[in-house]
C-alpha cells in the first residue's frame, strides 16, 4: 500500500514537472515571439512618429489628414451649377502667373478707378475692391465689374482693408500685389512691362515713378527720372533732408511712398504683418517697408521710371469733392477739382484725418522703437 502511494506521488510529480516544463518551453517561445512583435512594432510606430512630426501641420489642423488640408485660399469666384475639374484646371493653369490688384474706392472717382482697370488684363489680374463710401451698384456700369471681388465698409482706409481682407495665405497664389489709391492716372502705364522690368532688376517692393509735371509730389525719391529704367536713390544737397552717395536710410535710399506700393508675393507676407490694426492710416509704414525686401532694401527697394503714373493727390475719405471731379481731365490734373462745402453734410474733415494721421505715425514709430528695444533675439540690419 505504501509502495503503491509512493508511485503515485512519484507519477504525478514527473507529470507535474514535464506538463512545467514543456509549458515553460512553449511559454518562452511565445513570448520571445510577443517581445519581438512589440519590438518591430514600437520601431514603427517610432518611425511614424518621426515622420509625422516632419509634416508641419497648420495649427488647429493636427486633427486631419494631411490630404484633406488646405493651407491657403485665393479670390477665384466658383460657379454656383456648373462643374468643373480643379484639378484640370491647376495643371493647366501652373505656368501661368496671376497677380492682384486691389483699390480703396469711392464712386465720385469712378472714372479714374476705370481708367486704372482697363490697363489691368482679367487674364494676369485679379481685381479687389474696397468701397469705403458704400456706393456698389453704380460700378455695374462698367464690364469688369462683375468679374471684380467687392468689398464694402463704409469710411475705412485702404490699410485697414487689407490688414482684414489681403492676409498673406489668401492672396499667397498671387505673384505680386499692387495695393493702389484710386487718384492715379495711368496714361503712361503698362502692368505687364512695369512687372517685366521688377523682375528683371529684383525688386520686392516697388512703384512707378510719379510724373513731376502734373503729379503732387511729396517725397523726391518717388519723381520720375527721365531717360532711366529704375532708380533706388536720390540725390539732395538742400533742405532739411540730405540725401547723397553714403545715404543708406530711407527715404533716401530703400523707399517707396505708400499711394502705389507694390510688392512681391514674400514681400507682402513681410509687410501685412507690420501693419497695425488700429492705425489705418499706416503713415510711417513707408519708412519700415525695407525691412520687408528680401534682402538688402537698398537692391531690393525701387522705382520704375519706365512706365509711370500720375498722382492726383484728390481729397477722398474726410474731405468733401464735388460729384464732377470723377469725370475730370486726366491730363489736366489741376483742373475739375473743387472742394464743394454746400453738399448735404457740409463738413471738410480732411483736417482731422490729417491730424489722427500724424498721430498713428508717432505712435508706430514708438510701438517699432519698443519692440526693437524688447525682442532681445532680433537683430536690427541696419
Amino acid at each position: 500500500m505504501n509502495r503503491s502511494c509512493l508511485c503515485s506521488i512519484l507519477i504525478t510529480t514527473a507529470l507535474i514537472c514535464g506538463a512545467y516544463f514543456i509549458g515553460n518551453a512553449y511559454i518562452d517561445k511565445e513570448f520571445k515571439e510577443r517581445l519581438l512583435r512589440w519590438k518591430i512594432t514600437d520601431k514603427m510606430h517610432n518611425a511614424t512618429s518621426n515622420t509625422c512630426q516632419n509634416l508641419d501641420k497648420p495649427l488647429g489642423s493636427e486633427a486631419l489628414p494631411q490630404g484633406i488640408i488646405v493651407k491657403t485660399s485665393n479670390l477665384e469666384t466658383q460657379h454656383l451649377w456648373n462643374y468643373c475639374d480643379s484639378e484640370n484646371v491647376t495643371e493647366g493653369n501652373t505656368n501661368h502667373s496671376m497677380s492682384l490688384l486691389a483699390m480703396a474706392v469711392g464712386i465720385k472717382q469712378n472714372e479714374l478707378v476705370n481708367k486704372v482697370i482697363q490697363k489691368f488684363p482679367l487674364q494676369d489680374f485679379v481685381v479687389m475692391l474696397f468701397h469705403y463710401d458704400g456706393v456698389l451698384d453704380d460700378w455695374n456700369q462698367y464690364p469688369w465689374s462683375a468679374h471684380a471681388i467687392h468689398v464694402s465698409v463704409m469710411n475705412q482706409t485702404k490699410w485697414w482693408f487689407a490688414k482684414r481682407f489681403l492676409h498673406p495665405d489668401v492672396v499667397a497664389e498671387y505673384e505680386y500685389i499692387f495695393l493702389w489709391d484710386e487718384d492715379l492716372g495711368v496714361g503712361h502705364f503698362n502692368p505687364q512691362r512695369y512687372l517685366s522690368i521688377v523682375k528683371e532688376e529684383g525688386l520686392e517692393i516697388s512703384q512707378p515713378g510719379l510724373d513731376p509735371t502734373e503729379s503732387e509730389v511729396y517725397h523726391p525719391i518717388t519723381a520720375r527720372r527721365e531717360n532711366l529704367k529704375v532708380h533706388r536713390r536720390i540725390y539732395k544737397d538742400k533742405g532739411g533732408l540730405r540725401c547723397d552717395g553714403n545715404s543708406t536710410d530711407p527715404p533716401c535710399i530703400g523707399w517707396v511712398e505708400l499711394m502705389a506700393p507694390v510688392f512681391s508675393r514674400s514681400a507682402w507676407r513681410c509687410s501685412w504683418y507690420m501693419i497695425q490694426n488700429d492705425l489705418i492710416h499706416a503713415w510711417g509704414l513707408d519708412v519700415q517697408l525695407g525691412y520687408c525686401a528680401q534682402g538688402d532694401r537698398k537692391k531690393n527697394v525701387g522705382v520704375v521710371d519706365a512706365e509711370y503714373i500720375v498722382h492726383y493727390g484728390l481729397p477722398t475719405l474726410g474731405g468733401v469733392v464735388n460729384a464732377s471731379s470723377s469725370a475730370r481731365n486726366e491730363t489736366n490734373p489741376k483742373s475739375g477739382v473743387s472742394q464743394d462745402l454746400s453738399e448735404s453734410d457740409g463738413v471738410d474733415d480732411r483736417g482731422k484725418v490729417r491730424m489722427k494721421s500724424s498721430v498713428e505715425m508717432k505712435r508706430f514709430k514708438e510701438r517699432w522703437k519698443k519692440a526693437a528695444k524688447d525682442d532681445k533675439c532680433w537683430v536690427d540690419p541696419y
